[in-house]
């Protein structure tokens, strides 16, 4: 989704700073924007090194001269109950999922401020002028559908997840008050087709709880990620722009939260139930006709 991002960006003329913890990746994603008449910059960076951030902030200031949008957008999966998770495992999903997006918000948002505060200087607009997009100075962190709505065997992921929700909803806040031409928008995504699922970690102990590990899980969970993901980084964008408060990207999303808001003492179960009777729904098959002509 990353990815997706930066082309559609620099579709649209933005310059963009790309960081990736893969370097093949990150090449492979620069070179997509080949072409472009942008400014590309890439720095292998590791989002749950707050000192690796605030280096890479420094040096996006350095090559870019401002900065206007931050898309907190890393993120990893690990399947365990509670009482199987080690306590690395969960400092892994933290570190990343959710101390990533602080680490990301605190380095670029003075920075966003102060672009914001020269756009306006030099333009010699006023606050009732209508800021145009490149002057905008906006914070995406991204969610999940997960961050609505608690899963067996993702508690780790879920309190990353509903971390970020409160985290960005009070940042949100706080820069309305302020009125500095910052704001902020959660991101909840559904199924996405990303490679998360792929790159998860697991253990045995959702065993415990009938789940399936290994091959066929990973299998099954890809089966999950439906939405494509350059239609959801366009989702992401027209959400900053029109400045949403939150967004959600497919049905599913969109479908679970409404669950969530009408039951939000026993979702779950109600979910559940869903989930059972779709399965037992099986689509029908037209009969092949026996007639010739």
């Amino acid at each position: 989704m990353g990815r997706e991002l930066a082309i559609h960006l620099a579709q649209m003329g933005c310059h963009v700073a790309l960081s990736d913890i893969n370097a093949v990746k990150l090449a492979q994603t620069k070179e997509l924007l080949v072409g472009y008449d942008i400014k590309a910059t890439m720095t292998v960076l590791d989002v749950s090194d707050n000192k690796e951030v605030e280096a890479w902030a420094d040096s996006v200031m350095a090559d870019h001269g401002k900065v206007n949008f931050i898309f907190n957008n890393a993120g990893v999966a690990l399947y365990s109950t509670v009482e199987g998770s080690s306590i690395s495992e969960l400092e892994w999903v933290m570190d990343i999922n959710f101390w990533g997006v602080v680490y990301g918000t605190k380095a670029f948002l003075p920075l966003i401020k102060n672009s914001v505060k020269q756009s306006e200087s030099t333009s010699g607009s006023n606050k009732n002028k209508s800021r145009q997009f490149n002057e905008h100075g906006h914070i995406i962190n991204i969610s999940s559908l997960f961050g609505l709505t608690a899963q067996p065997s993702q508690s780790a992921y879920n309190a990353s997840k509903f971390a970020v929700r409160g985290f960005t909803e009070s940042l949100r806040q706080e820069l309305d008050i302020q009125r500095c031409g910052v704001s902020a928008t959660c991101i909840h995504p559904g199924g996405i087709k990303t490679n998360i699922a792929n790159s998860a970690r697991g253990n045995d102990s959702i065993n415990d709880i009938g789940m399936r590990t290994g091959p066929k899980a990973i299998q099954s969970f890809n089966k999950f990620l439906k939405f494509d993901a350059s239609n959801a980084a366009w989702i992401i964008l027209q959400a900053a722009a029109t400045n949403q408060p939150r967004c959600l990207i497919g049905n599913d999303a969109k479908i679970i939260d409404a669950v969530q808001r009408v039951f939000p003492a026993s979702y779950s179960k109600v979910l559940n139930d869903i989930h059972k009777l779709s399965r037992k729904i099986k689509p029908r098959r037209h009969k092949k006709s026996s007639t010739t002509n």
